[in-house]
C-alpha cells in the first residue's frame, strides 16, 4: 500500500469474516457439545423439510399427508425461527458462543411454547380472542411471546427493529403523551386489545409479513442455499472474471456481474459482499483501486441485488400481497430500473478505470466487443426460450396427457447431458486472490463446468413467467430439482470420468451436501423469520392507528405543499426506518408507513402516482440504508474485507448509488421507466418496452458519467450540467412537454354526467375533489382519476363508485358507494360536515405533440459535448 493511501481499518482474515457473516445471517453460535449441536442442525433440518412438506404441491403422495392452513403453518414457521434464534445467537458479543447458556434454554422453551400456544390452539383462539373475547391467559402468553420475540430480533437482527417495534407498541397503548404529536395522537388501546391485536389475532405479529416468510421467502432462500452449496456461486464468480476480467478495471467489471447473478439468489446484501468480495475485492486493490473504492464497488453492486428480481430480497413476494397484484407484473415492473442500474454501475467502474488509467489483468481486450458477444448470447438465449415455449405448445396440443412425463424426461436427458460436458473439465477451485500470479480463466473452460446450474433457473423463470404458477409453487419445483442435481451430480461425473468404484461414495458425498444445504438455507431464514413476525407488529399498528394516515399531513407541513421536496423528505424518511434493518424487514417497515404517503400526496398535488411505483420508490430508499453511514452494515462488511476505513467507504458507496437515488424520482414522474400501462402481451407492446430499456439504458448512462465527472475526458461543471440536462430529458421529456403544453383541457364539475357519458369508451378523467378533511375539518383536495367504462351515461357513473348530489352550478358528492376503490381513496374527507365534499372541476385528456421531441435538442446539447470533450480526449472511451 502506498503512502498516500494509509489504512484506516483493520482487514479481517477470512475466518473473521465468515463469522461476520455467521453472526449477521445464520447465528454465530458453535457449540462444543455435540448433542447441542446436533440438536441446532436437527431443528433446522427439521425447519427445511416442513416447508418442503406444506409447499408441495398435492403430489401423487400428498393424500397420504394432513393438510395445513396458514393459521397453523405460520406459528410453526415461528416457533422454529424463535427457537433456532436463541440456540444460534449469543445474547451479547461477551456471550459464549460453544455452549448455550441456561437463560438461553428457558426463554427458547418458553418463546417454543407461546408460538406452538397459536398452532394448537388456533380453534379455541378462533373462538375466544379472535372473536374479540381473549381469556386472561392467552392474554398474559401473548404478551410474553411479544416480549420473547423482541429479544430475539435483537439477537438476529440487533437492536434497530426491536426499538422501533417496541415504540410502536408503546405508541399503540398510550396513544397520547408530550412524545406523540397532536397530529398522530388516538385514544389508546387497552392492554388486552393490544395483545389480542398484536399476537392472538390473524393481523399482528402472524399476518401477512410472516405468512409471506411461510409461503414464499423460505423456498427461495433455501433454493438459493443449496444452488450455492452445489457449486454455482464459485461457477458464477469464475464466469464474471473469465469474461470481464480482461478489460480495463476487469476485476471491478467482474465484482458488479458476479454480485449481480449471486444477488439473484441471495437475500442478504452482507452475505453477498463478503461471498464475492474476499476474491474481488482484493484484486480490484491490484490494478489500482484504493481499499475505500474496491469495497464500495463491491457493496454497491451487492447492494443492487436486492433491487433485482425474481427475488428481490423477499419484498417481491410482499409486494405481491401488499398491493395486490401479480408476481409476474411485480417483476415486469421492477426488471428495467434493476438492469439499467447494474449498466450503469459497470460504467462508472469503465470511468474509474480510464481516469485512473488501470491496467488489464493478463491481455486487454475490448470492452465494445465484450457487450457484443453479450447482447449476442442474450439473443440468442431469448429465441431459444421462445422457440422452447412454442415447442412446449404445440406437444401440449398434439399429446396434453403426456405433455408433463415428456418433459421431465427431456429435462433429465438435458441435465444428465450438460453433467456429462462438466465431467469431462476439473471442478473448479476456488482461487487466491492474493497469489503472486494471477491466471484469469477463460470463458470456454468455465461456461461448460456448470450449464446445469442453469437448469433450476430455467425452471423457476418457466412456471413463475410462462405458466403462470404461484411463487411457492415455481419454488417448490426448482428446489425440488436442485435437490436432485445435489444428490445425484457427484455420482454422475464420478461415471463420466470412468470413476465408477467412487459412486457411492460421491453418492454418500452427495447426500451431505444437500444435508447441509437444507440446513444452512434454514439458518439463512431465523433472521428472515423472526424480522417478518417483529415487522408485523408495526403493520398491525399501523391500521389500527391514525399513524398510517396521518403521516401524509406530517410530510406535507415539513415541505411546505412542494411536490418534490415531499418526495425527498419521504426518501429521507424511509433511509431513516431502513437503517440496521434486514431487507424484508425493512420493506415492510417503510412500505407500511411511507408507500401510501406517496400516494395520498401526489394526488394531493396532481399526480397520479401507481402504487407499485410508491412501493419500488420506499423500497430503493429503504435499501439505500445498508450502504449509508452511520449505520451501513454493508458498507462496514466491506470495509472489513478491504481493510478500508468502513465510514469513508459508506460515502463512496453512496456516491455511487446515486442512480439507485435517482431512479425512484424519475419513475415517479415517468411511470413508463416500470413499464406501467405496458401492455407486453401484444407486439407494440413489446417494441415499446425495448424502446423504453434502450433510452432508459442511455440516459443512465449518461447520468454516470455525469456524476463521475468524466466522459469521454475529464468533464467540466458546465459539460457534467449539460450532461444531466440531456439524461434528465431522455428520462422524464413529459416534463418539458407538460410546460409548453397543458396536457390536460379543465371543465367544470356540474358537466360531470354529461362528459363521462360523451367520452370514449376506457378514456381517463381526472377530477378534482374538495372538501374538508374528516381529521382536521380543514379544506383539503385530493385528484381522483376515473374510467368511462359502460355501455350508458348510467351505467359509467355506477362504475365510477361516485354518488352525486347536483345542486345548481354546484357538483356536490355523497360518501361513495362501501368497498369501491372511489371509496378507499376518498376516505379522509368527511361528507357529513357543515361545509360540503364537491368536484370542483374535470381535466379531460387532449391531443399534443409527442414528448419524444424534447429528445431533439437533447441530443443536439449532447452532440455538443462530445465535439468539446474530443478535443481533450487522450484515451478510447470503451
Amino acid at each position: 500500500m502506498s503512502e498516500q493511501e494509509p489504512r484506516t481499518g483493520r482487514q479481517f482474515s477470512d475466518e473473521d469474516l465468515q463469522d461476520l457473516v455467521a453472526s449477521t445471517d445464520s447465528g454465530a453460535r458453535n457449540p462444543r457439545n455435540r448433542t447441542v449441536a446436533l440438536l441446532i442442525a436437527g431443528l433446522a433440518l427439521m425447519w427445511s423439510l416442513f416447508q418442503l412438506w406444506i409447499a408441495q404441491p398435492q403430489l401423487w403422495f400428498a393424500q397420504y399427508l394432513p393438510v395445513m392452513n396458514s393459521t397453523e403453518t405460520r406459528p410453526i414457521h415461528l416457533f422454529f425461527a424463535i427457537v433456532l434464534a436463541f440456540l444460534a445467537y449469543p445474547a451479547l458479543k461477551s456471550s459464549p458462543r460453544d455452549r448455550v447458556p441456561l437463560t438461553d434454554w428457558v426463554l427458547m422453551a418458553v418463546g417454543g411454547f407461546c408460538t406452538f400456544y397459536v398452532f394448537w390452539f388456533s380453534d379455541t383462539l378462533a373462538m375466544t380472542a379472535r372473536s374479540g373475547l381473549p381469556t386472561q391467559a392467552q392474554v398474559i402468553i401473548g404478551a410474553i411471546g411479544i416480549v420473547i420475540l423482541l429479544e430475539a430480533s435483537r439477537r438476529a437482527l440487533g437492536p434497530a427493529l426491536t426499538i422501533v417495534g417496541a415504540l410502536f407498541l408503546l405508541y399503540a397503548y398510550m396513544g397520547q403523551g408530550w412524545l406523540i404529536p397532536d397530529l398522530i395522537e388516538h385514544e389508546g388501546l387497552s392492554f388486552t386489545a393490544l395483545i389480542n391485536a398484536q399476537w392472538l389475532d390473524t393481523g399482528g405479529v402472524f399476518g401477512i409479513p410472516l405468512g409471506v416468510s411461510t409461503a414464499f421467502v423460505f423456498l427461495f432462500v433455501l433454493f438459493g442455499s443449496l444452488l450455492d452449496k452445489a457449486g454455482a456461486g464459485n461457477y458464477f464468480i469464475k464466469l464474471a472474471f473469465a469474461g470481464l476480467g480482461h478489460l480495463r478495471g476487469g476485476p471491478a467489471k467482474a465484482a458488479v456481474v458476479g454480485s449481480a447473478m449471486t444477488g439473484l439468489i441471495s437475500g442478504s446484501s452482507i452475505a453477498n459482499v463478503v461471498t464475492t468480495g474476499t476474491f474481488t475485492i482484493p484484486l480490484m486493490k491490484r490494478v489500482g483501486f484504493t481499499s475505500e473504492q474496491a469495497g464500495s464497488v463491491e457493496v454497491a453492486s451487492s447492494v443492487n441485488g436486492q433491487i433485482m428480481p425474481p427475488v428481490m430480497g423477499a419484498a417481491a413476494f410482499l409486494m405481491v400481497e401488499f398491493i395486490g397484484i401479480s408476481y409476474v407484473e411485480v417483476i415486469k415492473h421492477a426488471f428495467i430500473p434493476a438492469v439499467i442500474s447494474y449498466i450503469a454501475l459497470i460504467y462508472i467502474v469503465h470511468l474509474e478505470a480510464l481516469k485512473k488509467d488501470m491496467p488489464a489483468l493478463g491481455e486487454a481486450k475490448s470492452f465494445v466487443g465484450m457487450l457484443v458477444k453479450f447482447f449476442i448470447g442474450f439473443a440468442v438465449a431469448g429465441a431459444g426460450f421462445t422457440a422452447l415455449i412454442y415447442g412446449v405448445g404445440a406437444l401440449r396440443g398434439a399429446v396434453p396427457d403426456l405433455t408433463g412425463p415428456i418433459m421431465m424426461t427431456l429435462l433429465a436427458a438435458v441435465y444428465v447431458s450438460l453433467v456429462a460436458i462438466a465431467a469431462r473439465k476439473p471442478d473448479l477451485e476456488v482461487d487466491d486472490p492474493n497469489a503472486e500470479k494471477i491466471e484469469l480463466p477463460q470463458v470456454k473452460d468455465i461456461y461448460a463446468t456448470g450449464l446445469h446450474y442453469i437448469l433450476p433457473i430455467v425452471v423457476l423463470v418457466w412456471f413463475l413467467m410462462v405458466e403462470r404458477q404461484s411463487p411457492a409453487r415455481s419454488a417448490f419445483f426448482a428446489t425440488a430439482l436442485m435437490i436432485g442435481i445435489i444428490a445425484t451430480q457427484r455420482p454422475l461425473k464420478a461415471l463420466f470420468r470412468g470413476q465408477g468404484a467412487q459412486m457411492a461414495a460421491e453418492f454418500k458425498a452427495g447426500l451431505i451436501d444437500l444435508r447441509e444445504g437444507l440446513i444452512a438455507g434454514a439458518r439463512n431464514m431465523i433472521g428472515i423469520g423472526v424480522a417478518t413476525a417483529a415487522a408485523g407488529i408495526i403493520v398491525a399498528t399501523v391500521t389500527r392507528t391514525p399513524i398510517g394516515t396521518e403521516l401524509a399531513g406530517l410530510v406535507e407541513q415539513l415541505s411546505g405543499g412542494v411536490l418534490f421536496i415531499m418526495l425527498v423528505l419521504v426518501g429521507l424518511f424511509s433511509l431513516i426506518l431502513g437503517m440496521g434493518l434486514p431487507t424484508t424487514a425493512n420493506y415492510i417497515v417503510v412500505s407500511s408507513l411511507m408507500a401510501s404517503v406517496v400516494v395520498s400526496l401526489g394526488a394531493q398535488e396532481g399526480l397520479i402516482v401507481p402504487l407499485i411505483a410508491a412501493h419500488l420508490f420506499v423500497f430503493y430508499f429503504g435499501i439505500m440504508a445498508d450502504v449509508t453511514p452511520p449505520v451501513g452494515l454493508a458498507s462496514f462488511a466491506a470495509a472489513a474485507v478491504s481493510g478500508g476505513d468502513p465510514i469513508k467507504t459508506g460515502f463512496t458507496a453512496f456516491f455511487y448509488s446515486l442512480r439507485t437515488v435517482a431512479l425512484p424520482f424519475l419513475f415517479i414522474f415517468n411511470p413508463t421507466l416500470i413499464l406501467y400501462g405496458v401492455d407486453l402481451g401484444t407486439w407494440e407492446g413489446i417494441l415499446q418496452a425495448v424502446f423504453v430499456f434502450v433510452v432508459a439504458t442511455f440516459a443512465m448512462l449518461l447520468f454516470a458519467a455525469a456524476t463521475q465527472g468524466y466522459f469521454l475526458a475529464r468533464s467540466r461543471i458546465h459539460e457534467s450540467a449539460a450532461l444531466l440536462l440531456v439524461a434528465f430529458t431522455l428520462f422524464v421529456p413529459n416534463v418539458w412537454l407538460n410546460m409548453v403544453q397543458d396536457p390536460f383541457r379543465t371543465l367544470d364539475g356540474s358537466r360531470f354526467e354529461t362528459v363521462l357519458a360523451e367520452v370514449p369508451e376506457g378514456e381517463r378523467l381526472r377530477l378534482l375533489i374538495r372538501g374538508p378533511d374528516f381529521n382536521t375539518g380543514e379544506t383539503a383536495e385530493t385528484t381522483l382519476v376515473v374510467d368511462a367504462t359502460g355501455a350508458t351515461g348510467a351505467e359509467r357513473l355506477a362504475n365510477t363508485g361516485l354518488l352525486l348530489l347536483p345542486e345548481g352550478e354546484v357538483m356536490r358528492l355523497d360518501e361513495p358507494m362501501f368497498g369501491t376503490e372511489t371509496a378507499e381513496a376518498l376516505i379522509d374527507f368527511d361528507f357529513y360536515a357543515d361545509a360540503p365534499v364537491t368536484l370542483a372541476s374535470i381535466q379531460v385528456a387532449q391531443d399534443r405533440m409527442p414528448a419524444q421531441v424534447f429528445y431533439i435538442p437533447a441530443l443536439l446539447l449532447l452532440g455538443l459535448v462530445v465535439v468539446l470533450q474530443r478535443r481533450r480526449q487522450t484515451k478510447p472511451a470503451f
